[in-house]
C-alpha cells in the first residue's frame, strides 16, 4: 500500500563521500538546519588556524562551490626538499570522517610526484556533485614527527534545471551492488543475522509510519526487527521528507514518497495533471514503461493511473512519471512472504552403510531452504556425502551409505519457520566365522594368518599392540569377509602377537607366532685365520655377532679351561652377541680361543686366535761421535725386545740441558741407527733421546745421551800487516775475525819462520799447492841427475809429488826456477809451457792469504807469544838483523784453533829511516782562537822514525810546563792547556828530528776574553726631543777587536734601562724621539767577539726634555661607583611554540653586583626539572624548554635579585598542536586531567577571540 508521505524531493544520486554524523534533534526546521548526510553539526565545527603553524603545505586547497551534478577538484602541494620519503596525506569531512575508504564513482583521490621541482601533489575530485556533499573538508600532511593541517569549505547549489523529486528507491538499495550508488555506506554488516523461526501471521505493519513518528534512538531497534538491511538509506530518505516540498507547476498530485505491495498483488499508481494535455510518460529505473498485460495505463479526466499485476522481486524498484519537463518519482517495495515448514522432519535410526533420508515440505514450490547438520549448514556439493533434492514443495537430504560419524541433529530452515530430527546410526553385530590361529615358523619362511567375520568392514592388524602398516615386505589383504596377513620371508623380528581388530567394533581376534632359527657365528669382521690382534695392557673387548631362535647357549674356552662371566678374562653374553673380556691384556694371553653355541635347533663353533703384541724396549742412551758450530752427529743400538712387531723407525728428540722440555727433531721416522740433529744454538749444552716405533706405538724414551755443546772456532783473523820493523824485532797487526761464534775468542797465537825453512823435502810426504795456480809434474820427470815422480790423486791441477829419493832443497829450487816449466796435458805428454816460473807462482801480496806458499811442517813455526794475546797487535823480538820472516795469526777459543792468517810476503828484520814530517791539521793552520776558561787540547801527528824527537817553543822561549802540558808519543804531540788565560796567546813553534833530519811548524793561539767598559760618557747637546752623546774606546779590548757598541736610555722617575742602539760601530751618536718632559741618563756598553762587556759607562748629567709654554696641570679624578640595582634591558616576548619542538624565552638585565636569576612558571619556582635548562651569558638569560607540550603553556617569569634590590619580566608561552581527548586518553592520561586541560585550551581560545 502506499506510504503516507507525499513530500517531493529534488532527485539526486546517493552521496559517496562521508558516514553519518548524529541525527538533528527534533523540532529542527528550516533549510539551515537540515542535516545533511556526512556533515557534522554545524555548531560543532571548528575551524583550525592554519596560519600559524603551515611547515609542510606550500599549497593549500582552497574552499570552493559547484553546482549540484557538477565537478569539483581540490588540491594540496608538499615540498619534498627536505623530507626522505613521501609525506602520509589523509582528506577528511568534518571532524573525524576519513575519506579514504570511501572512493568511488563520485569520489576519486590522485597524488603525483614532480622529480625536478620535488613536490608532491595530492588531488580530491568530487564527481557528480549533490546537496549533501556541501560542508567543510580538512586535508592533514605528516611526515615523522611533523604535521600541518588545512580546513576548506564545499558549497553545492542547486541547478535551475532540477525538478525537486524523491528517490526513495535509491534509498534502500543495498551498496556496493555495481549499481550507481556504489561506494555509499551500508549499516546490514552491523546488524545481527536473525534465527529463522516459524512465525505466525501478523497484521501488516507501515513501517514508514513508525519511522516517522519513532524517537531517533529507536530507529536501528525498528529496522533490526522488521528486517529493514539498508538502514542509512532510510534514514536519509526520512530527512529528506521532512523538507518543504516545493508545489510542482505540471502535477496538482504528484505521486507518494514510496510504495508497498506483497509478491503476487496488485499496485496503483496515480497522478493528477494540471494540465491534462501534456504528454505523460511513465519509468521504471530510467527505461520507459510500454502498455501490456502487466503494465495497464488509465486515463481518468485529469488523472493518470498505472496498474503493475502480479508484482515479483523484480518489480521493486524506482519508478518515475514526466510531464514536459518536469517529472515526479517514487519507490515501489515488493515483500516476498515468509516460507512456512508445512510437514516437519522426523526422528531416524539405521544400520551403518544403509540409506538414509530425511523429508520435509514446505508451503511453495523450489522455495528455498537450507539444511544444517549440528547448527553446521549442508551444501548440495558434488563432492559431498551428502545430497539434497527438491521435488516441488517437498524437500529431502540424502545420505548413501550412513556412518558413525553421521550420528547428528539434522534441520531444516526456511524464511518462515524451521524443524529438526536426530539421525541414530547403529553397527550391525559382528560374528567370527573363522578365528587367527597359532603358528611355529622356521626363519625364511612365509607367515600366513587369515581370518573370517560375518561383515564386509575395513580393519587393522597389530603386532604386539603396535599398528602395522602394508609395505613391500608386509602384505595386507581384504577381500569381502576374509581378511589376510602374509609375509613372504620370516625374520626373527616377527615374532609376537598379532591381532586384528575391525573398524568401529570393539572386538579383536588375537594369534601368536613363534619363529625359530639354529645357532650361527659371525665372524667376518675378524681378520685372516680368525686372528685378533691386541696390545698388550689395554683392554680387549671380542665382540663376535650370534644369531639363533631362540637364544642359543654361549661358550668359551682356551685349552681344557672353561671361561666364566668374572675375573679378568671373562665372556659377556646377550641376545645378539657373545663378547670375549680381557681387562689388561698379557702376552701370555696368546692362543687359540673356542666359542661354542647351542640351542634346540643345532649347534656351531670355532676358534679365535688371540695375538698380543707390546711397544718396542727404549733403546741404549744414544753416543754424541762428532760436534760441530750447530749440529752433532749421534748414533744407538736397536733395541733388544721389538714387542712382537717388526721397527719400523726411530724418533730422535733434544733438550738444552738447563730445561725439561724436549722437541720433536724428526716427524718422518729415521730407518737408520745415525742421525745428524742440526738447527742447535751454538755455546748452549744439550741432550738427545731416542724412541723406538713399531706398528703398536712408540717405545718408552731411551736415557738421554751425554751433554754436549755445539761449538765452533772462529774465522781466521783479517787485515794482517806489518805495523813497525826495527834491527831485532818486528810489530805485527790485526784485525779480530769476522766470525767469532758463540764460543767467543779467548786470543791470538802469533807465529813466526824464517824464510831459509820455505821448503823441506820428505820422501813420499811432501805437498806443493799454490795459492793461485796449479801445476803438475810429468809422470817421470828427470833433472840434475834426480827423479822426480808425480802421482795424479784427484785431477789434472791437483797433484801430489811423491819423491822416490831424497832431493837436495838446491835441486828442487832449480826446478822450480827454470825459464821454461813443463806440464801435464791430458795425454800424458810432455809439452813446454811457455811461461816462466815467476809468472806461474807469483801472488798478488796485497792479498790475504789463508794457506801459504809452501806446506811447512807443524815444527818449523815458532810461536811468539807462549801465552794467548787479546791485543790485536803484537811485537816480535829477539829477531837476528837481516833476516827474513814469514809470520801468522791464528784465533783461538774453547772449540780450538782457527784456520791461520800468513802474511803475504817475508819481511826483512831491519829498522829503515823515515824522515820527519809534520801533518799539521787544517784549522791550525789559521789563528786557533779560544775564550778565557775554555780547555785547549790540540793533538799534532806526525812521521819519523827511528825514534823521532819532539819539542816546543812559545814566542822563541821554551815552554813552562807549570802552565803547559805538553805529551808525546811515537806518531804524535799533544799540548793540553785545562783552563785558558790571556797570558797563553802567543805562536807556538814545534819541531821534529830524526837523527839529521828535521820538521817544523808554528800554530798562533789567541785566547780572548769580554772587553771592558768604554771610557767618559758625555752629553755633548740637548735639542727638542734628541740628545747627542760621546765616548771613548774602552782601555780593555779582551784581546780582541770591538765590533760595535750598545746604548741605553733610561727615565729619571723609573730608571727603568731600554736599549735604543745595537751595534753601533762609532763613539758618537744622537738619541731622538725622546719624551717631552722627562729627564733621562744614558750608558753605552763596549762589544768584541765574546759579547758586551761586563759594566756599562753611565752619564753624570741627566738630559731634560723641556717644552716651551705653560705648565700642564694633571686633574684630580675620583672613583666611580659603579653599584646598580637590576634592571631588564631586554624583557621577554609572548610566545607561541609548536608542540613537541624545543621552545626558548631569552632577556637580558644588567645590575652590579651581578644579580641572581630565577625562573619562575605560573608564579612557582622551577627547580631540578629535566625539561627545563637555563643559561646565562654576559647578561642574556635564556630558559630552554625540550619538547613542549600543551601542559607546558602558561605565564613564565624571570625575576633577577642583587643587593640593592630585584626585577621581574614575564611573558606568556602557548604551545600549540596538541593531542586530541581521544589520544590522551588512549595514552593513559586520566580522565580528570584530560577534562582539565581541554578547559584550559578552550578557555584560551576565548580569550584570544
Amino acid at each position: 500500500m502506499p506510504e503516507p508521505t507525499k513530500k517531493e524531493e529534488t532527485e539526486t544520486e546517493n552521496a559517496p563521500p562521508p558516514p553519518e554524523q548524529n541525527p538533528p534533534q527534533e523540532g529542527e526546521t528550516g533549510k539551515g538546519k537540515v542535516w545533511s548526510l556526512g556533515e557534522g553539526a554545524p555548531e560543532e565545527t571548528e575551524k583550525r588556524d592554519d596560519s600559524q603553524r603551515s611547515t609542510l603545505f606550500i599549497e593549500k586547497p582552497q574552499s570552493g562551490s559547484v553546482s549540484v551534478g557538477g565537478n569539483i577538484t581540490f588540491i594540496a602541494k608538499v615540498e619534498a626538499k627536505d623530507l626522505l620519503r613521501k609525506p602520509n596525506v589523509k582528506w577528511f569531512k568534518g571532524k573525524w570522517m576519513d575519506l579514504a575508504s570511501k572512493a568511488g564513482k563520485h569520489l576519486q583521490l590522485k597524488e603525483s610526484f614532480e622529480r625536478h621541482t620535488k613536490i608532491h601533489t595530492f588531488e580530491m575530485h568530487i564527481i557528480q556533485a549533490k546537496e549533501n556533499y556541501a560542508g567543510n573538508y580538512r586535508c592533514e600532511v605528516s611526515y615523522k614527527d611533523k604535521f600541518d593541517s588545512c580546513s576548506f569549505d564545499l558549497e553545492v547549489t542547486e541547478s535551475s534545471q532540477a525538478a525537486p523529486s524523491i528517490d526513495i528507491r535509491s534509498a534502500f538499495k543495498r551498496s556496493g551492488d555495481g549499481q550507481d550508488d556504489a561506494g555509499e555506506l551500508d549499516f546490514s554488516g552491523l546488524l545481527k543475522r536473525r534465527e529463522v523461526k516459524q512465525q505466525e501471521e501478523e497484521p501488516e505493519v507501515d513501517v514508514w509510519e513508525l519511522l516517522k513518528n519513532a524517537n531517533p534512538s529507536e530507529y536501528e531497534k525498528i529496522a533490526f526487527q522488521y528486517g529493514i538491511t539498508d538502514l542509512r538509506g532510510m534514514l536519509k530518505r526520512l530527512k529528506r521528507m521532512r523538507r518543504e516540498v516545493k508545489k510542482s507547476a505540471a502535477f496538482a498530485k504528484g505521486l507518494d514518497p514510496a510504495y508497498q505491495v506483497d509478491k503476487g498483488g496488485k499496485v496503483r499508481f496515480m497522478v493528477e495533471l494540471a494540465d491534462p494535455t501534456v504528454e505523460l510518460k511513465w519509468y521504471k529505473n530510467g527505461q520507459e514503461i510500454r502498455p501490456s498485460a502487466k503494465y495497464i495505463f488509465e486515463h481518468k479526466g485529469n488523472q493518470r493511473i498505472l496498474f503493475i499485476n502480479n508484482c515479483t522481486m523484480t518489480d521493486d524498484a524506482r519508478y518515475y512519471v514526466t510531464a514536459g519537463d518536469e517529472k515526479c518519482s517514487t519507490e515501489l517495495f515488493v515483500r516476498d512472504p515468509p516460507i512456512l515448514v508445512t510437514k516437519g522432519l522426523e526422528d531416524t535410526s539405521t544400520y551403518v552403510g544403509e540409506r538414509v533420508e530425511l523429508s520435509c515440505e514446505v508451503s511453495e514450490d523450489d522455495a528455498n531452504v537450507k539444511w544444517f547438520k549440528n547448527g553446521v549448514e549442508l551444501t548440495n556439493d558434488p563432492k559431498s556425502r551428502y545430497r539434497i533434492k527438491v521435488e516441488g514443495k517437498k524437500h529431502t537430504l540424502i545420505i548413501e551409505e550412513a556412518a558413525k560419524n553421521d550420528n547428528a541433529t539434522y534441520s531444516v530452515m526456511t524464511t518462515g519457520g524451521q524443524s529438526e530430527a536426530k539421525l541414530s546410526v547403529d553397527l550391525r553385530p559382528l560374528k567370527i566365522s573363522l578365528a587367527l590361529e597359532d603358528q611355529t615358523v622356521r626363519l625364511g619362511q612365509e607367515i600366513h594368518l587369515k581370518c573370517e567375520i560375518s561383515e564386509n568392514v575395513q580393519g587393522k592388524w597389530y603386532k604386539n599392540g603396535q599398528l602395522v602398516e602394508a609395505s613391500d615386505r608386509v602384505k595386507l589383504y581384504h577381500k569381502g569377509r576374509i581378511h589376510r596377513f602374509v609375509i613372504a620371508s620370516a625374520a626373527v623380528d616377527d615374532e609376537g602377537e598379532y591381532m586384528f581388530v575391525p573398524d568401529a567394533y570393539n572386538i579383536n581376534i588375537p594369534c601368536k607366532v613363534h619363529v625359530v632359527d639354529p645357532p650361527k657365528l659371525h665372524l667376518d669382521g675378524l681378520g685372516e685365520g680368525n686372528t685378533v690382534t691386541v696390545v698388550a695392557g689395554s683392554k680387549l673387548r671380542l665382540e663376535i655377532p650370534i644369531t639363533g631362535e631362540p637364544t642359543p647357549k654361549v661358550m668359551w674356552s682356551k685349552g681344557d679351561k672353561w671361561i666364566t662371566d668374572s675375573g679378568r678374562i671373562r665372556a659377556e653374553t646377550y641376545p645378539d652377541s657373545s663378547c670375549l673380556v680381557i681387562d689388561t691384556a698379557e702376552r701370555e694371553d696368546s692362543g687359540p680361543f673356542r666359542i661354542t653355541l647351542k640351542n634346540e635347533a643345532g649347534e656351531d663353533t670355532a676358534l679365535i686366535n688371540i695375538k698380543v703384541v707390546d711397544v718396542p724396549d727404549p733403546p741404549q742412551a744414544p753416543n754424541v761421535t762428532e760436534v760441530g758450530e750447530d749440529w752433532c752427529v749421534m748414533t744407538w743400538e736397536p733395541p733388544a725386545n721389538d714387542g712382537g712387531s717388526p721397527i719400523l723407525g726411530y724418533f730422535i728428540e733434544r733438550k738444552k740441558k738447563q730445561s725439561s722440555r724436549w722437541m720433536r727433531l724428526n716427524f718422518e721416522l729415521c730407518k737408520e741407527t745415525t742421525f745428524e740433529p742440526k738447527k742447535m744454538i751454538e755455546g748452549v749444552a744439550y741432550e738427545v733421546r731416542v724412541f723406538a716405533v713399531n706398528a703398536i706405538g712408540i717405545s718408552k724414551p731411551s736415557m738421554p745421551s751425554k751433554s754436549f755443546v755445539p761449538l765452533a772456532v772462529t774465522s781466521p783473523p783479517t787485515l794482517l800487516a806489518v805495523d813497525g820493523v826495527t834491527d831485532t824485532s818486528v810489530t805485527m797487526k790485526w784485525r779480530p775475525p769476522d766470525h767469532i761464534g758463540a764460543a767467543g775468542l779467548d786470543g791470538y797465537v802469533v807465529e813466526y819462520c824464517f824464510e831459509g825453512n820455505r821448503f823441506k823435502i820428505y820422501e813420499d810426504t811432501t805437498k806443493w799447492q799454490s795459492s793461485l795456480s796449479f801445476y803438475c809434474f810429468p809422470p817421470q820427470l828427470k833433472y840434475n841427475g834426480y827423479n822426480f815422480e808425480s802421482h795424479n790423486l784427484i785431477n789434472t791441477v791437483d797433484s801430489w809429488i811423491s819423491l822416490t829419493m831424497v832431493a837436495p832443497l838446491t835441486a828442487l829450487c832449480e826446478l822450480l826456477t827454470t825459464d821454461k816449466m813443463l806440464h801435464l796435458c791430458e795425454s800424458g805428454s810432455l809439452i813446454n809451457f811457455n811461461d816462466g816460473f815467476s809468472q806461474g807462482i807469483s801472488t798478488d801480496l796485497s792479498e790475504e792469504l789463508v794457506e801459504p806458499p809452501f806446506n811447512l811442517e807443524a815444527d818449523e813455526w815458532i810461536v811468539a807469544n807462549p801465552e794467548l794475546t787479546d791485543k790485536t797487535k803484537f811485537t816480535i823480538n829477539g829477531l837476528p838483523t837481516g833476516s827474513k820472516i814469514l809470520v801468522r795469526v791464528k784465533a783461538v777459543n774453547a772449540a780450538g784453533e782457527s784456520e791461520p792468517r800468513y802474511h803475504p810476503q817475508p819481511i826483512l828484520v831491519k829498522e829503515v829511516i823515515e824522515p820527519p814530517k809534520i801533518r799539521l791539521p787544517r784549522h791550525l793552520k789559521q789563528t786557533y782562537t779560544r775564550r778565557v776558561g775554555e780547555t785547549v787540547n790540540l793533538v799534532i801527528p806526525f812521521q819519523g822514525k827511528p825514534r823521532a824527537k819532539v819539542s816546543w817553543q812559545k814566542n822563541g822561549s821554551p815552554i813552562d810546563k807549570n802552565q803547559i802540558n805538553i805529551r808525546n808519543t811515537e806518531n804524535d804531540t799533544i799540548i793540553f792547556i785545562r783552563k785558558a788565560e790571556r797570558n797563553h796567546s802567543g805562536e807556538y813553534n814545534m819541531k821534529v828530528e830524526v837523527e839529521n833530519l828535521e820538521d817544523k811548524a808554528t800554530i798562533d793561539i789567541q785566547i780572548v776574553d769580554r772587553p771592558g767598559p768604554p771610557e767618559i760618557v758625555t752629553i755633548e747637546d740637548v735639542w727638542g726631543e734628541n740628545v747627542n752623546l760621546s765616548w771613548k774606546p774602552p782601555k780593555d779590548d779582551g784581546n780582541a777587536a770591538i765590533t760595535g757598541y750598545t746604548i741605553q736610555k733610561a727615565d729619571k722617575k723609573s730608571m727603568e734601562w731600554f736599549t735604543v742602539m745595537e751595534h753601533y760601530h762609532r763613539t758618537s751618536a744622537t738619541i731622538n724621539e725622546l719624551v717631552i718632559g722627562n729627564e733621562y741618563y744614558f750608558r753605552v756598553f763596549a762589544e768584541n767577539m765574546c759579547g758586551l762587556s761586563e759594566d756599562a759607562t753611565m752619564t753624570k748629567e741627566s738630559a731634560l726634555i723641556a717644552k716651551d709654554g705653560k705648565i700642564y696641570k694633571y686633574p684630580v679624578y675620583d672613583d666611580f661607583d659603579f653599584s646598580e640595582r637590576p634592571l631588564f634591558t631586554q624583557p621577554l616576548v609572548n610566545t607561541f611554540a609548536i608542540a613537541g619542538y624545543n621552545a626558548t624565552l631569552n632577556c637580558s638585565v644588567r645590575g652590579n653586583p651581578k644579580p641572581k636569576i630565577t625562573w619562575l612558571k605560573n608564579k612557582v619556582i622551577i627547580m631540578n626539572d629535566p625539561k627545563y635548562r637555563m643559561f646565562g651569558n654576559q647578561g642574556v638569560c635564556t630558559l630552554e624548554i625540550r619538547k613542549p607540550s600543551p601542559y607546558d603553556g602558561g605565564t613564565y617569569t624571570c625575576r633577577a635579585v642583587n643587593e640593592l634590590g630585584e626585577a621581574e619580566v614575564d611573558c606568556k608561552l602557548e604551545v600549540k598542536g596538541g593531542l586530541s581527548f581521544f589520544r590522551l586518553l588512549m595514552d593513559g592520561v586520566p580522565p580528570q586531567v584530560i577534562d582539565s586541560y581541554m578547559r584550559e585550551v578552550q578557555a584560551d581560545k576565548t580569550e584570544g577571540k
